[in-house]
């Protein structure tokens, strides 16, 4: 909601699973774009794990600011998931994209994961990504017609087997 009537702030959900200690933790911050800089919006017990300023010229670097913070709490970043941009419009019943990009960054060098995450920031700003959840419009119906795919014939062998198992 704070962003909410700042249209120019593109705000899109990023999500780390951590692992501390033998247990598994999930974090998520509001991810923000601003100017041609990445910042987050976030709540924690601790300031590094939360708010940061845009100023990351990336969006990798940002991701990897989190990382090193985490690093600094000993925990071991696991996965990131990075959603779709979040509308501006207060009302809309479009459901949030939470995990439109999924990185096992524990089994991928750093450089593997700088460049997944510049080619999905790359497409964000292009507005290429559409939420999975987005279907196409509805088709008029024609009285009597089915939208649905036709079923294929099964084989007469199969036909032949299911008879015989009744």
């Amino acid at each position: 909601y704070l962003t909410n009537g700042q249209p120019s702030v593109e705000r899109f959900p990023i999500s780390f699973k951590t692992h501390f200690s033998g247990n598994y933790f999930h974090h998520v911050v509001l991810g923000i774009y601003c100017n041609g800089r990445y910042g987050s919006l976030g709540m924690s017990r601790r300031s590094e794990l939360m708010d940061k300023p845009l100023t990351y010229r990336t969006l990798s670097d940002l991701v990897f600011e989190f990382e090193d913070s985490y690093k600094k709490y000993l925990h071991s970043v696991k996965k990131v998931k990075i959603g779709l941009y979040v509308p501006h419009e207060p009302h809309s019943f479009q459901p949030i994209e939470w995990k439109q990009l999924v990185l096992n960054i524990s089994k991928m060098m750093r450089t593997e994961v700088r460049k997944e995450l510049e080619k999905f920031a790359r497409d964000m700003r292009m507005k290429i990504l559409k939420p999975s959840s987005a279907h196409s419009p509805m088709k008029e119906r024609s009285r009597g017609k089915s939208l649905s795919p036709r079923r294929r014939q099964a084989s007469p062998q199969r036909r032949a087997c299911r008879r015989d198992k009744s």
